[in-house]
């Protein structure tokens, strides 16, 4: 547990409060982009620890949550599929589609099957030539390269069976997408560091200097964190914005270069819907011409529709980080982890699911 416990030290912990304490002079909204710093964020109950003058607000970082409906509803046309198996990672199988999700059509008997890795559903196809398989490939750049080494493993291998639905996800176009609405109210970023880890940080110095905002590239851990967080306060106290490597240990300027040279043979830039923001342009990844036998959506010939989102549901406002999950007038009540009613309650990265995990217990 060593490489854990040394990020979770409370001693040190307890220093760096102590030190954000002392350099906070005026109120400051802070975002954490990613939804894993979320949970981070109530589980360790960092929220409860920092001055008042600190408000964190949490980001869209959460790529199961913005998963669009509609692509939702095509994964479950095709899992409906007597000759399909459907693979997925297991976060995916309980967020609710316009009618039903993915684990109500295991319940049926359709095949849809978790798996850890899209390696894995390439066996899969391997092991059933009398079956067709797809994988859901949804994520933020983090997963991409493994997804797109997936379809060059499928098509040097010539496995006519296997295609993915993809609907992946770039954070910057987000990031900037939220810095350019009117309702703005971020001040500094916490980036998130394992899609820093693929992708580096050189796009988020033209945000940092566009937007004279500082920007953190922060992990997951509580020490990451309130370093991320005093990182981001001693640039905001002294008018300083530029991007900063508080996650060093993983994350280099340039990224991972291999990762991003599969990422680019096989997927390329297009706009992509966000659940509860709407269409962002380039902010998606789709599979390019070269390798479209591979798509599911041209495979099964599923065509483009739009499905009007609940009303009750804030979760898009949340991911925006205009309000919080405690905001929202159906959390804990109508919208349960058992019931929900939008992705941010059952996915493990969402907001809403933190704050009912470890904040509702508080409120009642």
């Amino acid at each position: 547990m060593k490489f854990l416990d040394e990020y979770r030290d409370s001693e040190k912990a307890k220093k760096l409060i102590e030190a954000i304490h002392r350099r906070v002079s005026k109120n400051w909204n802070i975002m954490e982009i990613c939804g894993g710093q979320t949970h981070s964020i109530l589980k360790y109950g960092i929220d409860e620890l920092l001055p008042k003058e600190i408000n964190l607000i949490h980001g869209p970082g959460c790529p199961v949550c913005v998963t669009p409906i509609e692509k939702i509803d095509k994964a479950i046309e095709i899992a409906s599929n007597q000759n399909v198996i459907f693979c997925s990672y297991g976060d995916m199988l309980r967020v609710p589609g316009s009618h039903t999700d993915l684990l109500k059509i295991k319940a049926q008997g359709f095949d849809v099957r978790i798996v850890y890795s899209p390696v894995d559903a390439v066996n899969i196809a391997k092991k059933n030539p009398e079956k067709e398989i797809v994988f859901f490939a949804v994520g933020f750049e983090t997963t991409a390269p493994p997804n797109a080494l997936a379809i060059f493993m499928a098509h040097q291998q010539g496995l006519i069976n296997f295609t993915e639905l993809v609907s992946h996800v770039c954070v910057p176009p987000a990031i900037k997408a939220i810095l350019d609405s009117i309702n703005n109210r971020v001040q500094g970023l916490l980036a998130a560091g394992h899609v820093c880890t693929v992708m580096g940080f050189k796009e988020y110095e033209d945000i940092a200097k566009r937007y004279k905002i500082p920007v953190v590239v922060t992990g997951f851990e509580p020490l990451d964190i309130l370093q991320g967080i005093y990182m981001c306060i001693l640039q905001l106290e002294n008018d300083i914005n530029i991007v900063e490597n508080q996650y060093s240990r993983a994350v280099k300027r340039e990224g991972n270069v291999k990762a991003r040279e599969i990422m680019n043979e096989v997927f390329e830039i297009c706009d992509r819907k966000w659940r509860g923001i709407g269409e962002i342009k380039d902010s998606g990844f789709k599979i390019k011409v070269k390798y479209e036998e591979y798509d599911a959506e041209i495979k099964f010939g599923l065509e483009d529709y739009s499905i009007e989102e609940s009303k009750e549901c804030k979760s898009g406002l949340i991911l925006q980080g205009l309000i919080k999950p405690v905001d929202c007038s159906v959390f804990g009540n109508k919208c349960t982890p058992e019931h929900p009613l939008g992705a941010t309650m059952v996915s493990s990265e969402g907001a809403c699911s933190a704050y009912y995990l470890y904040k509702e217990k508080k409120l009642q």
